[in-house]
C-alpha cells in the first residue's frame, strides 16, 4: 500500500472564445471577481479551427488565454468549471452564449482541461465535470496526444504553455 500524498498545487488558466471586445472586457472583470487575479493574458487569436461555435456565437470569433496568479489545489478545477459555466449562462442572450470559457490547469507533468462532455480519454472528477488530458510534458516540452484539440496541439499554443510552465516552476521553488 502506498502512502497517500497530496500533489503539488497547480496554476489555473482559461481559454476564452468571444465575439467582441466589450464582451471580453466584461468577462475578464467577472473572472477576476469570481476566480482570481489574472496575472497574464495572451494577444487575441482569430478562432478558425472549427465552426462548432459559429451558429451560437457568430462567425468572427477570437480567443485569448488568461493565466491566474495564484497556485490552487487540483480539485478546485471542478468548482472553477461550474463557475465558468454559470458565467456563460448569465451572459447568454436568447439562449445563445456570447462566450465560451474553458478552464484548465498547468502542472509540471501535464495540461488538464475541464469539460462537461465524457469521452474515452476523459476522467470523471465529480459534479458532472470531466478532466481532459490535453498535453503531457515529455523531453523538454509539452506534447499533444492523438486526441488533443488541433488548436491546442499547434506550436504557438504549446509554446505559451511551455512558457507558463517555467513561470509555474519558479513559483513552486
Amino acid at each position: 500500500m502506498g502512502d497517500i500524498k497530496i500533489p503539488k498545487p497547480v496554476m489555473l488558466f482559461a481559454s476564452i472564445i468571444y465575439n467582441n471586445e466589450h464582451t471580453l472586457s466584461n468577462i475578464l472583470n467577472i473572472l477576476e471577481e469570481k476566480i482570481g487575479r489574472i496575472s497574464e493574458k495572451t494577444m487575441k487569436i482569430p478562432f478558425k479551427h472549427t465552426d462548432y461555435y459559429s451558429e451560437e456565437m457568430g462567425m468572427e470569433l477570437y480567443r485569448i488565454f488568461v493565466l491566474f496568479g495564484s497556485l490552487v489545489e487540483r480539485d478546485c478545477l471542478i468548482e472553477t468549471k461550474l463557475k465558468t459555466n454559470a458565467i456563460e449562462k448569465d451572459l447568454s442572450t436568447e439562449e445563445k452564449r456570447q462566450v465560451n470559457i474553458d478552464p484548465g490547469y498547468i502542472s509540471l507533468e501535464n495540461i488538464i482541461l475541464a469539460t462537461t462532455k465524457n469521452y474515452t480519454h476523459r476522467v470523471y472528477m465529480g459534479s458532472g465535470i470531466y478532466g481532459d488530458l490535453t498535453l503531457i510534458y515529455k523531453k523538454g516540452g509539452y506534447k499533444p496526444l492523438e486526441w488533443t484539440y488541433p488548436d491546442y496541439a499547434g506550436s504557438d499554443i504549446v509554446s505559451i504553455f511551455n512558457r507558463w510552465r517555467e513561470h509555474y516552476k519558479r513559483m513552486l521553488a
